[in-house]
């Protein structure tokens, strides 16, 4: 299978709320307002791994210079990782060499309820970047964290195997790849 270009996938956040606002079932949601884009993609959208940890960037470190890619019916595509910090505004869970790395490795963007560093080399990375805030003070590495669970983004649910959508409007789940109007 062929990659396709990230450009062609991403599906706007609105055409998809439109489409889905009746759904009562929560197979679709929409995250709050409160992240801001950070990296050099301000639209990217893919399914979703998880990384539940606080303060330890361990793991999100060890997945995103993994291999992002993942085969789909309709081609290959990067994934998205949702990173669970808590909402810390502490630490930075991800900066400049990381981001560099997973987009080197494939992965469409990442998402982190918590802080990011190093702003100029996020934006200059083919990566989308996601966050509450910037800091520039690093993680301490404990080894810690739980990857592949659900985990609870700004009160709502967020499962390995989701579709994050994410635009300059916003940001939506769904419980599988949807389709826009």
């Amino acid at each position: 299978m062929t990659l396709q270009p990230h450009s062609t996938l991403v599906v706007p956040t609105c055409d998809l709320c439109d489409t889905h606002k009746g759904d009562t079932t929560g197979a679709f949601r929409v995250l709050p307002p409160v992240y801001r884009s950070f990296g050099g993609r301000s639209a990217f959208q893919g399914p979703v791994r998880t990384v539940k940890c606080h303060e330890d960037n361990t793991s999100v470190k060890a997945l995103l210079e993994s291999d992002g890619h993942i085969d789909t019916p309709t081609g290959r595509v990067g994934q998205v990782l949702v990173v669970d910090a808590g909402a810390s505004l502490r630490r930075a869970l991800v900066g400049g060499n990381i981001a560099a790395a997973a987009a080197r490795n494939g992965w469409a963007g990442v998402l982190v309820d918590g802080c990011v560093r190093d702003l100029a080399e996020l934006s200059a990375v083919d990566l989308g970047v996601l966050a509450l805030a910037l800091i520039p003070l690093p993680t301490e590495r404990r080894a810690t964290g739980v990857v592949d669970g659900p985990v609870l983004i700004q009160g709502v649910t967020v499962r390995p195997g989701d579709w994050l959508y994410a635009d300059v409007d916003g940001v939506v789940i769904g419980d599988r790849r949807l389709q826009g109007t």
